[in-house]
């Protein structure tokens, strides 16, 4: 059974603007719930192509949109290749450009993922060292911890997870490999906890949370998949379609905020100026100037959502 809490649904999707014929992607399926709720705006004319490259996620999601299977394409795919899939899909072109009405991304590791101890993504349960989203790829978080450099271990941890003892916890884990493997999620917990100084271990939660979440997002590259993929999202939406991305991460927050600021032109001409002359014209307008939070409703029924931010732009 997939069960997933899908994260600032209702806002995420009516940020989208859903027309009923229009044409609108889903990057990350997960759980459904967005698809759903895009599936049920739409008419026999629109149509709905949702990404994910987790088998169960995919199967899932068969059962779940049943109702809608009609206006609804399923595709297992990473979302960095999403101008390319929607070429194959055969989305409406612009000068060779597939065109859309809407794009959504709700980023981060769906709950299944979380919970299934097998996945190798959480500390609470002991298992192989995987973390791979796509079960197909090559690198894994085995790979890392006992093949990669003191240094490059120590990078990670410390750019993907924002961890400060990060130098500390590589070397322990590098000492420790030496040794004999490091195999599973249990060791390496373990090996954090070692090289974070106990004063620093008794607040914040899991002392392994950052140094397991910049594995994982070095497994799947998560942040450079996803500025390519928001940079392809902009060349494919049409004049006034949207885009909405939820984000978990202060770095996934940052790469949005940037990229989308990076279609937005400001003019500079003299304020004395009676009309503009520069001719700097912007490729996108901000929906919400500042991130969209949950409320405190969901937080009581989701904790997992206590770190999410939505941000909307839209096509000009």
């Amino acid at each position: 059974m997939f069960h997933h809490i899908t994260v600032l649904k209702e806002e995420a999707v009516a940020g989208l603007n859903i027309k009923p014929d229009g044409i609108y992607v889903d990057c990350t399926l997960g759980g459904a719930g967005h698809s759903a709720s895009i599936a049920s705006k739409l008419n026999g004319e629109g149509k709905l192509i949702a990404f994910d490259q987790d088998d169960l996620a995919l199967a899932n999601a068969e059962t779940r949109l049943a109702d809608y299977k009609d206006r609804i394409q399923l595709v297992k795919t990473n979302f960095r290749y999403i101008e390319e899939t929607l070429l194959n899909c055969g989305v409406p072109q612009r000068d060779g450009i597939p065109q859309v009405d809407g794009v959504l991304f709700d980023l981060g590791v769906s709950s299944p993922q979380l919970d299934e101890a097998d996945r190798g993504f959480s500390y609470n349960h002991d298992a192989p060292l995987d973390m791979r989203m796509d079960r197909t790829g090559e690198l894994t978080a085995f790979e890392i911890v006992n093949r990669w450099s003191e240094q490059e271990i120590a990078r990670i941890l410390f750019e993907y997870g924002e961890e400060k003892f990060s130098r500390r916890i590589a070397k322990t884990i590098v000492q420790a490999r030496a040794q004999q493997p490091i195999e599973s999620t249990g060791q390496l917990a373990e090996l954090v906890k070692a090289g974070i100084p106990a004063a620093a271990r008794r607040t914040g939660g899991h002392p392994a949370k950052r140094s397991f979440q910049a594995l994982r997002i070095a497994v799947n590259d998560e942040l450079g998949a996803f500025e390519e993929a928001l940079h392809k999202t902009i060349r494919c939406l049409a004049p006034g379609g949207r885009v909405s991305v939820i984000t978990f991460h202060s770095l996934e927050d940052r790469i949005c905020k940037q990229t989308f600021a990076s279609y937005i032109e400001k003019c500079t001409c003299p304020p004395d100026f009676p009309m503009c002359v520069c001719g700097k014209t912007s490729t996108l307008k901000l929906i919400n100037r500042k991130p969209t939070l949950p409320s405190d409703e969901e937080l009581d029924s989701n904790p997992r959502a206590r770190s999410a931010k939505l941000r909307i732009a839209e096509k000009l």
